[in-house]
């Protein structure tokens, strides 16, 4: 089996939480629409936000005008400065993603952050420094391409120039870890909870917490 070089780690659920619901509750109260209408119109775009076909802005601007209300002057900037104020103040990292990210940095793993996310997140890990402890960020929104596609596994492998036999990737969702093994990466699947219903993708190991993770790539 080939050393193990690099590792690819999520985001969301594996280093960082949030409770998105405080973001969905004052940003549709500033749109002047019900929460449940903020997140089924959001829904049904979501997937555009995350693979940055259509910005955060535009976004809100559709679920504005799906809901049959024209946004008045300066609202969309607004309600996008509030979004990100918002995350910023109700993110945080999980208390072993600091020293999970030094500890490989100290064996001389190389790290790409791999998140499916919109433009909101990279300021949030600038924030925490997860942008200094990292070597690179590979953002679903500004690669074009999110997770489980190969193609955002190959971006990240080509920023780090590892083969994929070299790399594990560290996740928390099932389908992304699939999508990982797919690509030729190892994958690991993180379980900070119970597994509500999920099942491990096939090759998967699961694990309870980050320093799991970090043995793996030995001493």
């Amino acid at each position: 089996m080939p050393r193990l070089e690099a590792c690819l780690v999520d985001a969301y659920d594996t280093i960082v939480t949030c409770d998105f619901s405080v973001l969905r509750n004052e940003l549709s109260a500033l749109a002047g629409i019900s929460p449940d209408t903020w997140r089924d119109e959001y829904a049904r775009i979501g997937d555009a936000v995350t693979d940055g076909r259509i910005s955060r802005g535009e976004a809100f601007t559709r679920i504005l005008r799906a809901s049959g209300r024209e946004p008045r002057a300066g609202l969309v900037a607004e309600m996008l400065r509030r979004d990100q104020e918002l995350l910023l103040a109700n993110a945080r990292l999980f208390d072993d993603a600091i020293p999970f990210l030094q500890g490989l940095r100290d064996r001389g793993v190389t790290i790409a952050i791999v998140s499916n996310c919109t433009e909101n997140t990279r300021p949030l890990l600038v924030k925490y420094g997860v942008d200094a402890l990292a070597d690179t960020l590979v953002l679903s929104c500004e690669v074009r391409s999110a997770k489980p596609a190969a193609e955002i596994f190959r971006c990240a492998l080509d920023r780090l120039g590892v083969a994929a036999e070299a790399a594990i990737f560290v996740d928390d969702q099932a389908s992304y870890c699939a999508g990982s093994v797919a690509a030729g990466i190892r994958a690991v699947q993180i379980v900070r909870g119970e597994l509500d219903g999920q099942v491990p993708a096939p090759g998967t190991m699961v694990v309870r917490s980050l320093p799991e993770v970090e043995t793996l790539f030995g001493e």
